[in-house]
């Protein structure tokens, strides 16, 4: 960013008079500015002063000039300024929207000290800085101010972040102190951040980082914890001085600093996340900058100066010109003011995530912005201001936008949807379609707020051509799927997305309601379809007609009316709403009932009064009527009662509108009387619940209210006195008894005996009810009664009098139960008898009279066959053994199966009759098997043979027939039935039954008499295959007889006689059948000799027409010539193709020429223009001189070729000087040639070739040679003989070819000899230049052939030196090659050596190698694996190579396992420091340490060897460079750590250094770093338990059994170092590979631990010494002080001190003694070998020690 002088805006004074502070406001409309009289001046965006005010101070008794103006800021909605002074106080100006508005005070905070800074980042809240360190907020809301936090030290800045969200305070003692109202979700902390270097009085707070200075003229960048990220240092700059004041850009991407007549500006750097500093603005004599201003747009940058000036800067990256209509300025990377150069209007187009914008386009129709940065996409709408910026992953520019909606941006990008509400900075949602057509695609976004819903968001698009789907936008979820039959073209919502009109390619309408997913076709043809703008009225157009549903709720009420053109266009306003219709050249206006639309409106609106207020305006129509239903039904819901009873008395519903009046009348005084909604009182609401007939509803608001009277009286007003009655009872009225008889008393009243008795019943009043029961005529209710009541069943005549009633009424089964329960059964079965009620009958008469359940169960099935209840009879009449009733009933029930199973159990007579009804039902239902059976059964096998016929199954018929007849009379049954369905034409059902008697024939026969040619062939196809291609000739020839030619040409082609075909065409002259059959199915020319005899046929001129109609005129000529039809041939090439005739004339000639005519070929030769045939029949014929005569007539270059012609002759007859004559009269001598060379004849053929073409001499001679050599050893004697002869010619060059083509034929020496001899000739006679070539050619074949020498000599001759060599090399003569080299060309000495030691190495000659070069023998010996010799050979030569074989060796070894060899050799052989040794002796320790059985005696001389090697390697590296290295320090400890081991094992060969070798494992316990941790915690817990030591031995061996744990587990972690505390047993050690103790010991120590554990004899703790710390333990714990340890036992030494010469190194006296005195009693060589190596390793042995021998 640059900073430009645009204008000064304050003219500065001549002394100081600074101006204190300023801002610009929120809306970027006006700036104020604070000059040091306290006067503030406003300014408008232009740079014009418009308006000032004076300042007041706190307490006007100290005077105007009591105070100074330390901070000023706009409120953020620019209408307010707040101005913070030195005076402890803070006021709040209300400055108007417009210029010139009074200013008054509308808020003041009195404060306890000097305001010093003020910011007003949100509305209503003002933050404040005070000089005793506090920052407040004030809260013009609630006109109260409170501390945010408080410092000790006077606030110098505050500043905000980009958002407001946050701010920032600086302090005089540097401190920087953070806060946020809201963090944002950044995570940043709160609080003081920095102490910077001195007072912040520049401070800034950009986006990506804090920028602070000050007096020390630095500029410090601190990152948002509080890190240095960078500083710009200025302190050494003399023409720079203090920083005053600085100021973010609103982007938070530059930051500008005022100091003394410069500003300084940083820039951040998205790529590099750096500041960069740009050019400073330097103005002189501008003096200190003391206020900094940016307007909010980015735009302008205002700074003012210690003597009053202010200045105004442009601020802008770059500039660009948009189609000359906008101007973009880029205020930086992420904010661009786009400015509408006709209008003057700006839009502000900023990244809030600081987002680089790439580009700014102005797209639909130069409203809509569109920008993009790397992660996201802006876009806007600038007419009404609103921005929004979305994530966007780019897409490389292919996204399509669409504008068509104003609320919404549709981009479309990919096969996706994706939908940006303008002002919202999250997506809409986005969807899956491939549909971009705007008009397939509709979107709502609270286009008509509806009373109840805030948000209403929907979208309907296309999934594919015939599905949509309708999505809400809000929710996300998808809220309907239309599938359509067929594509639709056109779809649209209403304005609140709960109607969905669409249109199909048929040019369909249809509705589709959202909340009920019901599709209507509302039009089946409209050209024109759109929704009323601000309502929901629909128009359409269908043909000539206009239709307009006012109310879309009912799609089939539409209002019709004629019109003469088409719709284009929808116009509302004024009041009234035009459909434009163009007629002709005309527009005209349609008016639309403007009533009727805006009652839909405001229904939809929820305004019911608008609503009642339209339709009073309206004629009582169907449609009205509609409307005032729908507006009743809403304003009932919404309890506008009045609205309601206005409805329903427009309806005519008298008594709705007359019980809503009353209803309002109460509501209405409730609301005078008690104030409030009257509609909410209880009764209102349950005369509305009544209204919807809810009486529970309504009860239980009236007892809510205790109201128990009013729900009684509302139910006895609907004489519901069972509810009136039962509310009464739950509450306990009084008046219950009173009800009840009032409810008896009105039963009676209205002859409602029956309730009336009901009601007796329960009040248990038996009597009563049942005389009313009787008195109602209902006998059967009063026998109920009685039968529950035993004393009533006592009152005989009471019984007597019901069963009378009963059997009266014909109520036989209650009368009979009746008499059943007075025991009376004769009565009651007679009853139940008549009654039917057999069910009671039967069981009576099994208790009662056994001997009529028969008659009964009959009588009941009778009954049940009456009643049609077939099915149920059945049983009755099994029961009463009525076999043919029951046969009779199931039949007629179609129980089938249980007929069967009757009829099986009947008698043969009695079955058979109705076997045939059963099989009849099976075989309609096409079950023929059991049909069958049946039929059998019933002795009606013919009917089952018929049944087979008819249902065509003709095989079962057949096999059925064949059971059961004679074949013979089966077939003449079938032949009979057959002829018969022939006589009716039913030939398909005679041929199956021809067929299944075996006589196809007859069939065939049927078929050719009735001329069914087609199943005739069919059956000769199946029966007579043989005969079928016979059969189709004899029908074609009977068809054509008959003159059938269409249908004789389908069988002469499936006979596959198409020439038949084309002849019965051609005979009855129909030729284009004949030549279309030809094409169609003759070969590839058939069709063309058809054309060629139906054009014979024509002859002339319509031959000609039609074959060249064809295409086949030549063809036709080609024929006729072919057929030697030459006349007709003739004819058509003269009428029509003239250039045919020579050819003809030509083809004629050849046939006369087969036909032995020759002199008249001849003519037609000649007059073909074909002399030369003529000539050439002529010398076929060998008529010489017929030949000549005619080629010197007509043809003189034949001449030629027939003197060779004759020469061919003369050769035949071998007479070659009559042959060579001729041949040369031709001119023709290259053919004498060939023939010469054809005959073998070479020297007559290089004869001629001499004299008459020498020029192929050379090449003669070649093949000469070539067919010698062919010859082999014959033939190379032909070239030696020829080269002998160039050689005598003196022809040298023609010699030396010759004989360098002479090849190995089995003679070696010849061809050696030939070599030699074109070698010796080139080097004579020939150029230097052949000779070398020669020489070179012939070297190699002689080295080829093992000639190495003569080779080389040859190359000596030419001074070819290094081919020489060569030779001999490869001769393996290397003497000679070497004195060669060393005589010729000492250069290649060194080259033959190179070969000769190459040669030695491929020969595996190592001793030969040795003296040529000892290192490349080594290697080989290394290669072969003889280590031995190598090493042995390595010794002689120096100490270097000695050790890097020995060191190759080593590592062989160690690969191989064996490290007791690899030690070996470096006992043999010393240890050198060679650093790449390291690594194989550290090895070799390891596998040392970690191999099993070293812990004995007898490992001792191992152990010594590891400590003699080591110690050899500690001396050598003393005197190397790596001397006190970490290495020399590790090789040290290792060599420690094997003297150890090989003092442990001589101890353990002395039965009185036991505990001397247990100490020492104990000690190795401090080296487990180096040492396998399970191995050696094994060892020293078996030693100790060996020597006694049983609490050590359990801590060792316990620890033992958790490391072989931890290898399991493959971790360490779960180890517990509780028992190792303060000792210096290392707990970091590393986890050993694999378990270096086996499974049995390992099992013996969990054993023996477990055992010790369960006992609880031990304490688990380790042995302590006189420190206090763990007795083999170095350092003592308590006091760090570490002891040296003891060379026989590894304890440290804490008295009784042994000391040897070499530093470090000391014995305890009383361990040493022991050792001594062990050596004397035992003479242990190896205890002995340990007292030489201390001898050694320390410089001698103490004089204590005795000397032995």
């Amino acid at each position: 960013m640059q900073l430009k002088h645009l204008r000064t805006l304050l003219s500065p004074q001549d002394g100081a008079a600074k101006v204190t502070c300023m801002a610009w406001s929120q809306n970027n409309a006006k700036f104020a500015v604070c000059t040091v009289d306290r006067v503030v001046l406003l300014y408008d965006e232009h740079g014009e002063r418009r308006d000032k005010f004076s300042t007041k101070p706190a307490d006007m008794k100290y005077g105007r000039k009591s105070y100074m103006v330390k901070g000023m800021a706009f409120s953020p909605d620019s209408t307010k300024i707040a101005i913070g002074q030195t005076d402890n106080i803070i006021y709040v100006y209300k400055i108007g929207e417009d210029w010139g508005d009074k200013k008054v005070i509308c808020n003041k905070f009195i404060q306890t000290s000097a305001v010093t800074c003020l910011q007003w980042p949100a509305e209503y809240i003002i933050v404040f800085g005070l000089a005793e360190g506090k920052v407040r907020l004030a809260n013009t809301k609630t006109n109260k101010s409170s501390t945010i936090y408080g410092t000790d030290s006077y606030v110098v800045s505050l500043t905000t972040n980009c958002s407001g969200k946050g701010i920032l305070s600086g302090h005089a003692d540097g401190t920087i102190v953070r806060y946020f109202f809201d963090d944002e979700g950044s995570g940043e902390s709160q609080g003081k951040l920095v102490n910077h270097p001195c007072p912040p009085y520049a401070l800034a707070w950009a986006t990506h980082s804090i920028v602070a200075a000050g007096c020390d003229r630095r500029i410090v960048a601190y990152g948002k914890e509080g890190h240095v990220l960078q500083t710009f240092d200025y302190s050494r700059d003399p023409q720079e001085r203090e920083f005053t004041t600085a100021a973010t850009s609103p982007g938070g991407q530059s930051v500008v600093l005022g100091s003394y007549d410069r500003l300084r500006v940083l820039n951040w750097s998205p790529r590099r996340s750096i500041w960069e500093e740009a050019k400073p603005k330097e103005i002189a004599n501008l003096y200190t900058v003391t206020a900094l201003a940016w307007k909010r747009d980015g735009s302008r940058l205002c700074a003012g100066t210690l003597c009053g000036g202010v200045e105004q800067f442009d601020c802008c990256l770059r500039r660009s010109i948009y189609k000359n209509k906008f101007e973009l300025t880029y205020v930086g990377p992420s904010q661009v003011i786009v400015k509408n150069l006709s209008s003057g209007t700006r839009v502000i187009l900023k990244s809030h995530y600081g987002y680089e914008v790439e580009e700014v386009k102005i797209l639909g129709k130069e409203r809509y912005l569109v920008a993009h940065t790397s992660d996201t996409l802006l876009l806007g709408d600038l007419n009404t201001n609103r921005l929004s910026e979305v994530a966007w992953q780019g897409s490389g520019g292919n996204e399509k936008y669409f504008f068509e909606n104003e609320n919404v941006c549709m981009i479309f990008n990919a096969g996706e949807l994706t939908l940006v509400e303008y002002g919202s900075n999250d997506t809409l949602g986005s969807v899956r379609t491939e549909f971009m057509n705007p008009h397939l695609i509709s979107v709502r976004i609270n286009e008509r707020r509806q009373r109840g819903m805030e948000e209403n968001k929907k979208l309907a698009y296309l999934v594919d051509i015939k599905t949509i789907a309708i999505v809400d936008l809000i929710g996300g979820y998808n809220i309907g799927t239309i599938s359509h039959e067929s594509r639709v073209d056109w779809l649209e919502l209403n304005e609140t997305g709960h109607k969905l009109l669409f249109r199909d390619r048929k040019l369909r309408l249809h509705l589709y309601d959202i909340e009920s997913c019901s599709k209507t076709m509302i039009l089946n043809f409209c050209s024109y379809v759109q929704w009323v703008p601000g309502s929901d009225v629909l128009v359409a157009q269908n043909r000539n007609s206009l239709c307009v549903w006012y109310n879309i709720e009912a799609p089939e009420r539409v209002t019709m009316s004629s019109i003469r053109g088409d719709v284009i266009g929808l116009e509302r306003g004024g009041g009234k709403t035009e459909v434009m219709v163009t007629e002709g050249v005309t527009t005209v206006a349609y008016t639309l009932d403007e009533g009727l639309i805006e009652f839909g409106t405001a229904i939809d609106d929820g305004n019911y009064t608008r609503a009642t207020a339209f339709l009073e305006t309206l004629e009582m129509t169907p449609e009205t009527e509609a409307m005032w239903k729908t507006l009743s039904k809403l304003a009932l819901e919404a309890r506008q009662l009045h609205i309601a009873e206005r409805c329903f008395s427009a309806l005519g519903h008298v008594a709705k509108a007359r019980f809503l009046h009353e209803t309002n009348e109460i509501a209405d005084q409730v609301s005078r009387e008690y104030g409030g909604e009257g509609t909410d009182f209880y009764q209102v609401r349950a005369r509305l619940a009544m209204l919807e007939k809810n009486y529970k509803l309504a009860e239980m608001i009236f007892l809510e209210q205790n109201a128990v009277e009013e729900a009684m009286d509302m139910y006895q007003e609907l004489h519901r006195w069972d509810e009136c009655i039962a509310v009464a009872e739950a509450k306990g009225h009084p008046a219950l008894e009173k009800l009840r008889r009032g409810y008896y008393q009105w039963l009676m009243d209205t002859q409602q005996e029956e309730r009336a008795g009901e009601l007796q019943e329960s009040q248990g009043d038996g009597l009563a009810a049942i005389s009313l029961y009787l008195k109602a005529g209902l006998p059967a209710r009063a026998a109920r009664l009685v039968l529950t009541r035993e004393e009533l069943l006592a009152n005989t005549e009471l019984v007597e009098h019901i069963t009378t009633a009963l059997i009266k009424g014909e109520l036989y089964e209650r009368a009979g139960d009746l008499f059943e329960k007075i025991r009376n059964p004769q009565r009651a079965l007679e009853c139940y008898c008549k009654g039917n009620a057999f069910m009671k009958a039967v069981e009576l008469a099994r208790l009662a009279f056994p001997v009529e359940v028969v008659r009964l169960e009959e009588a009941w099935g009778d009954h049940l066959v009456q009643q049609k209840q077939l099915d149920a009879a059945i049983n009755h009449y099994i029961e009463a053994r009525c076999s043919i009733k029951a046969i009779e009933a199931a039949l007629g029930a179609r129980q089938w199966k249980k007929a069967i199973y009757i009829l099986d159990l009947q008698d043969r007579n009695t079955a058979s009759k109705y076997y045939p009804r059963v099989a009849q039902h099976y075989a309609s239902l096409q079950e023929y098997e059991i049909a069958e059976e049946l039929y059998i059964k019933g002795d009606r096998t013919k009917d089952a043979i018929d049944m087979y016929t008819q249902a065509g199954r003709w095989e079962q018929a057949h096999k059925l027939a064949m059971k059961c007849m004679r074949p013979e009379d089966v077939s003449v049954l079938y032949i009979t039935q057959a002829q018969e369905m022939e006589k009716q034409g039913k030939y398909r059902e005679a041929e199956r039954l021809y067929v299944t008697v075996e006589e196809p024939d007859l069939a065939i026969t049927m078929f050719k008499k009735h001329k069914l040619y087609d199943d005739m062939i069919r059956l000769v196809g199946k029966h007579h295959p043989d005969l079928l291609s016979d059969t189709h000739l004899h029908l074609g020839k009977e068809l054509e007889t008959e003159g059938r030619l269409q249908e004789a040409e389908y069988h002469y082609l499936k006979a596959q006689e198409w020439k038949a075909t084309v002849n019965m065409y051609r005979s009855n002259g129909l030729w284009e059948e004949a030549y279309r059959v030809a094409k169609a199915h003759g070969g590839a020319n058939a069709h063309k000799h058809v054309a060629y005899l139906w054009a014979k046929s024509l002859g002339g001129e319509a031959a000609v027409r039609l074959l060249n109609k064809l295409g086949l005129l030549e063809a036709a000529i080609d024929h006729a010539a072919d057929n030697c039809s030459f006349e007709f041939a003739f004819e058509l090439s003269r009428l029509a193709l003239k250039h045919k005739t020579p050819e003809i004339h030509l083809r004629y000639a050849m046939y006369l020429e087969d036909e032995g005519k020759f002199e008249e070929a001849e003519a037609e030769f000649i007059r073909a223009g074909k002399p030369k045939e003529a000539v050439l029949m002529f010398v076929h014929n060998q008529d010489w001189e017929a030949a000549q005569r005619v080629a010197e007539a007509h043809d003189p270059d034949s001449v030629a070729e027939v003197l060779v012609g004759q020469a061919r002759g003369a050769l035949e007859e071998k007479d070659f000087q009559k042959a060579e004559g001729l041949l040369l009269r031709a001119q023709r001598p290259g053919l004498a040639l060939n023939y010469y060379k054809e005959a073998g004849l070479w020297s007559d053929a290089l004869r001629i070739c001499k004299d008459y073409v020498p020029g192929q001499l050379e090449a003669l001679q070649e093949e000469y040679e070539r067919e010698a050599t062919k010859k082999g050893a014959r033939g190379m004697e032909g070239l030696v003989e020829q080269a002998r002869q160039w050689e005598q010619a003196g022809e040298y060059s023609r010699a030396v070819d010759c004989y360098l083509k002479v090849r190995d034929s089995g003679s070696s020496s010849l061809v050696e000899k030939c070599w030699m001899k074109a070698a010796e000739l080139s080097i004579k006679f020939l150029p230097p230049q052949r000779s070398l070539e020669v020489v070179r050619a012939v070297g190699p074949q002689l080295i080829g052939i093992g000639k190495h020498s003569a080779a080389a000599e040859l190359y000596l001759n030419l001074d070819l030196v290094k081919e020489a060599i060569d030779a001999f090399i490869e001769g393996e003569e290397w003497n000679k090659a070497k004195r060669v080299a060393k005589e010729l060309d000492p250069r290649y000495e060194d080259y033959v050596d190179q070969h000769y030691k190459e040669f030695l190495k491929n020969q595996g000659k190592v001793d030969s190698l040795v003296g040529v070069d000892v290192v490349a023998a080594l290697d080989l010996y290394v290669e072969q694996g003889q280590w031995d010799k190598c090493l042995e050979t390595a010794t002689k030569q120096n100490y270097k190579i000695l050790h890097k074989y020995v060191a190759l060796y080593a590592t062989h070894l160690i690969r191989e396992g064996g490290y007791a060899q690899a030690l070996a050799l470096y006992v043999q052989h010393g240890a050198p420091a060679n650093p790449q040794n390291f690594n194989i002796y550290k090895r070799i320790f390891t596998d040392m340490v970690s191999s099993p059985g070293t812990n004995s005696a007898e490992a001792y001389h191992t152990w010594a060897d590891l400590r003699d090697v080591l110690f050899n390697l500690c001396e050598n590296l003393v005197k190397s460079s790596e001397a006190n290295s970490p290495a020399h320090e590790e090789f040290e400890t290792m060599l420690l750590i094997a003297h150890y081991y090989a003092t442990r094992s001589a101890a353990q060969s002395v039965k009185q250094l036991e505990t001397v070798a247990a100490r020492l494992s104990v000690s190795l316990l401090r080296h487990t770093q180096l040492l396998p941790a399970d191995k050696a915690f094994y060892e020293a817990g078996i030693a100790a338990k060996a020597v006694g030591w049983e609490n050590m031995a359990f801590i060792f061996l316990n620890r033992f059994l958790d490391l072989t744990d931890a290898i399991e587990e493959g971790t360490l972690d779960a180890l517990d170092h509780s028992d190792f505390q303060d000792t210096d047993i290392p707990f970091e050690v590393p986890l050993p590979a694999k378990q270096h103790v086996p499974e049995a010991q390992r099992e013996e120590v969990r054993d023996w631990v477990l055992t010790v554990s369960m006992d609880q004899r031990l304490e688990q703790v380790l042995p302590r010494d006189e420190r206090g710390a763990y007795e083999a333990s170095l350092v003592a714990a308590s006091t760090g002080v570490r002891a040296l340890p003891c060379l026989i036992t590894g304890y440290p030494i804490l008295r009784n001190k042994i000391e040897f010469k070499r530093p470090g190194k000391a014995a305890n006296k009383d361990n040493w003694n022991k050792f001594l005195m062990a050596i004397k009693t035992s003479h242990s060589p190896v205890c002995q070998d340990v007292l030489k190596f201390i001898s050694q390793w320390c410089g001698g042995l103490p004089s204590t020690s005795f000397s032995f021998q």
